[in-house]
């Protein structure tokens, strides 16, 4: 009766555990979650129906933990999660840019004065985001859509970042950390951790912390020595679980949504570890570090280095790491934090962030052992994940804030770590879309370096941008909106799942004491003892005492025939049972063949369709193949069409300046054409003009010569026949008709040479090996320097250059060369001389020249006179030379001496 009593009390008990898997030997395998197998050696014992009593499991040794390698999901990737939410505006009369289209997206209007500044442009920009909040969206609603799945992974061993982003002034911090009886995301983060590890916590200190960004576990007696320890030294503190939060933020974590995470692992401990830092000025500190205040020298505090651990994750070195085990202990916590961090009032916003603030949550966990009573000591089984909630300071303009000095200098540091975060989007994004490996410029702030893993795949990455859709933010929108376009296409790989040992589940709860918990029913056998008539009492008071062995025995009596009824009734109830269990029995036979038929079909048609999916696959490789092939090809010819468009360009370039060449050479050589052309038509005429006075002289020889025998032969004395004059032969030729008597004794003036250009500055370089001639003709230019050498100093002085030049003639005479030049400067800074004309100065004796006379013997004059104009040189006395370019020719020679009368 006890067996059966004990056998019933087991199998209550057993129901309210979970049913381990039982193979066909009666012993219990309980597969791992996720494989779906047993591991070799993993078995716990369980009890078969037919045992009374409980077995207490055998202790499992604890398999080895499989190694993961980093990055073994690295195929599978999601886009960083980036959603806006805008503000309302703090006056309703303000112009607002920003609308809120649907629920993923927004668009921007451009306002009223800056069009009229951009002459009257209209531009309308939308954007889309994975979630667009707008102005009556609840704190409750965006935790609930962009947070409670970051919390739900960094219960399930994943890491993530959380971090807004906008201008000052548009909500980042309300977003954040919230108002009075508004909490934001943070103390809602925290309320949901502690809600779904409240009851799995371990005690204060297993965990220990140092400072190479890891953990260590503690025995529950070193525990309890750190806790003693600290309690000796500190004020002892209310615990957690009592403690009342502080007015000041009481109501930012007072939320009356109950969340809590599912699937929570049961046979783990959970520590929750907090730090805060501030990056202020690209210099990283602790806002949870505890300085002593000595009013004398005030010390400073430090900044801390960033260091990269054993994992290659990126950690504050010396950051202080504070244990705490409920949700007002944690934002007490920060808000100790919050106090030190730096804000200022600007023109634009009364408490401006002027740092980027990292409140970090780290959940550590560590499984328990076999027996499911204390955690197991093995570091190599812990489970750290982190979620970092990162407020980011404002982007701002110095010309809006009017910032200066400290709040300018802080300003600059802003937007450029803002401007640093940006790059490595464009960069990252632009590696992952042309396929290339170009460096991430991590390094060029703290803020990037610190979350360079989360970008190369250590976790989820959410983005919130918040908008103010006031209109003087307008500009500074834009630039938040085209910074939230760039970072949706950057891929961040997916963090590896979590490794699941290999102890059982449900180990917890399996090992509870004996006779139950406390409060549960009495055993069956207790109950039957108690339904017996109760024993008198069986103290014999004398030898003689008749009455207590009659009252035993009839007692004892009536117990045995009540226990012979419970047994008949017991029996009976057994048969009923046997009849039952033979009739379960057969129907569940009955179902089981039923169920093998089923399974047969449906193993046939699992067969065919896992031929199917094998044809498939193999299809679906190909296929694969395939696109991987044309991928590459594609790549190929996308460089191909780059290089090809790359080398159009530079043809059109070099196209485009041997174009611009050919027009300049072209408008130089119209130009060296007309100037020549002009030049060769003034010489024509020049020469043409030159030739015709030479012809009508020659013409006015023969016509006097003619006229001397006309009248010799007819007049007694004829008159002086009369030279034409230099304005007449500058003026047109016209056709002669009778030759115009010479006029005599006309008198023809002396005069000496004058250089045509008269007006220029000269350097008349005469050597002084030349000789001085007495002629009355010499070249005589005003206002020139005098040289015997030519010398660079004169010359850059003067635009003209005169070289008189001495040489004996062909008769022995003395011949003067006048070589006339222009100055040029030279791009080396020296000059240059280019000679343009020679001017000849002949002296010949009247007795050796050669005359040119009319007739061979002049005829004799009627009054026994010989006449004095019988040839050209009678009528001639000087020399007259004409200067280049005239129309009366170049090099133009006349000599002429007086006619010797005959003796």
């Amino acid at each position: 009766m006890r067996r059966a009593g004990a056998h019933l009390s087991l199998q209550r008990r057993r129901r309210a555990l979970p049913k381990p898997s039982v193979d066909p030997r009666g012993r219990c395998l309980q597969p791992l979650a996720t494989s779906g197998s047993a591991p070799v050696g993993v078995r716990s014992a369980c009890l078969d129906s037919t045992e009374p009593a409980v077995m207490k499991p055998a202790k499992a040794k604890m398999p080895r933990k499989p190694v993961i390698k980093k990055g073994s999901q690295t195929n599978l990737k999601d886009p960083v999660g980036v959603y806006c939410r805008v503000r309302p505006l703090s006056c309703p009369d303000q112009e607002c840019c920003v609308e809120v289209v649907n629920n993923t997206t927004v668009q921007l209007h451009t306002p009223e004065g800056y069009r009229l500044n951009r002459n009257g442009d209209y531009k309308e920009t939308q954007y889309s985001f994975k979630r667009v909040f707008g102005t009556h969206t609840t704190q409750r609603e965006l935790f609930e859509v962009v947070a409670s799945p970051l919390v739900d992974d960094l219960i399930h061993g994943k890491n993530g970042l959380l971090f807004t982003y906008g201008v000052t002034g548009s909500g980042k911090t309300y977003t954040m950390t919230g108002s009075p009886g508004s909490g934001g995301l943070l103390p809602r983060c925290l309320n949901m951790i502690f809600n779904s590890i409240g009851s799995f916590q371990a005690k204060r200190y297993v965990f220990k912390s140092n400072d190479r960004n890891s953990m260590e576990i503690q025995c529950e007696v070193d525990a309890l020595l750190e806790r003693q320890k600290r309690e000796a030294v500190s004020i002892p503190k209310t615990p957690s679980s009592k403690r009342q939060a502080d007015p000041e933020f009481a109501d930012m974590i007072n939320v009356q949504e109950f969340c809590k995470a599912e699937e929570v692992d049961e046979d783990s401990v959970y520590g929750v570890f907090v730090s805060y830092i501030e990056i202020y000025n690209n210099y990283i500190y602790d806002l949870l570090e505890e300085v002593q205040f000595d009013p004398i020298k005030p010390k400073l505090p430090q900044s801390k280095i960033l260091r990269e651990d054993k994992n290659h994750n990126m950690y504050v070195s010396g950051c202080t790491e504070v244990e705490v085990k409920s949700t007002e202990e944690a934002f007490e916590v920060f808000w100790r934090g919050q106090k030190k961090r730096r804000i200022a009032n600007t023109h634009l916003n009364r408490e401006s962030s002027r740092s980027h603030s990292v409140f970090s949550i780290k959940l550590v966990q560590a499984p328990l052992d076999a027996d499911g009573d204390n955690v197991l000591q093995e570091k190599e089984q812990i489970t750290i994940s982190q979620l970092s909630l990162v407020d980011l300071a404002g982007s701002e303009r110095t010309n809006r804030t009017k910032a200066e000095g400290n709040r300018l200098r802080e300003a600059g540091n802003i937007n450029q770590s803002l401007m640093t975060l940006r790059t490595c989007m464009e960069v990252l994004r632009e590696n992952q879309t042309y396929g290339i490996n170009k460096m991430v410029p991590y390094r060029d702030s703290k803020l990037t370096h610190l979350f360079k893993n989360y970008f190369d795949g250590e976790g989820k990455v959410r983005m919130i941008v918040c908008v103010n859709p006031k209109a003087e933010d307008y500009e500074e929108s834009l630039q938040v909106m085209r910074f939230a376009e760039v970072t949706q296409e950057v891929e961040v790989a997916r963090p590896a799942d979590k490794v699941i040992c290999g102890l059982t589940p449900g180990r917890r709860y399996r090992n509870l004491p004996r006779g139950g918990p406390v409060g549960d029913e009495p055993l069956v056998t207790e109950v039957i003892l108690q339904s017996f008539p109760p024993l008198p009492s069986c103290k014999l008071l004398d030898i003689n005492d008749e009455e207590t062995l009659p009252k035993l025995i009839e007692t004892l009596e009536n117990r045995h025939r009540l226990r012979q009824v419970m047994t008949e009734e017991l029996n009976k109830q057994c048969v009923t049972f046997k009849a039952l269990l033979k009739e379960f029995d057969s129907s569940l036979s009955n179902k089981e063949n039923y169920i093998q038929e089923k399974l047969n079909e449906k193993e046939k048609l699992i067969s065919g369709q896992k031929s199917e999916i094998e044809r498939l696959e193999k299809k679906n490789k190909t296929l694969e193949y395939k696109i991987e092939v044309l991928e590459k090809t594609t790549t190929i010819y996308e460089e191909d069409k780059r290089s090809l468009q790359q080398e159009l360009e530079n043809q059109n370039q070099q196209l485009q300046r041997h174009f611009s060449d050919k027009r300049r050479l072209e408008a130089r050589l119209q130009g060296m054409v007309t100037e020549t052309t002009m030049k060769w038509q003034k010489e024509c005429e020049r020469r043409v003009a030159a030739t015709q006075l030479e012809m009508q002289n020659k013409l006015w020889v023969k016509d006097e010569k003619l006229k001397q025998l006309r009248a010799i032969v007819t007049e007694p004395k004829p008159e002086k026949p009369e030279r034409p004059s230099r304005e007449k032969d500058q003026q047109k030729i016209i056709q002669r008709s009778v030759s115009p008597s010479p006029v005599p004794n006309t008198p023809i003036p002396v005069r000496h040479r004058r250089s045509r250009s008269a007006g220029s500055r000269w350097v008349d370089h005469k050597p002084a090996s030349n000789v001085q001639t007495e002629t009355v003709m010499q070249p005589h230019v005003p206002h020139a320097i005098t040289v015997s050498v030519a010398n660079e100093k004169a010359l850059a002085k003067c635009e003209k250059y005169m070289l008189t030049h001495q040489e004996l003639a062909s008769d022995g005479e003395i011949q003067t060369k006048v070589i006339k030049g222009d100055v040029y400067k030279t791009r080396g800074g020296g000059q240059s001389v280019q000679f343009t004309d020679i001017e000849t100065l002949k002296q010949e004796s009247p007795t050796g020249s050669r005359k040119r006379r009319s007739s061979t013997v002049a005829p004799a004059q009627p009054d026994g006179t010989e006449s004095e104009w019988t040839d050209v040189e009678t009528r001639c006395s000087v020399a007259v030379e004409m200067r280049a370019g005239s129309q009366l020719g170049p090099g133009y020679e006349h000599h002429a001496q007086p006619k010797r009368k005959k003796p």
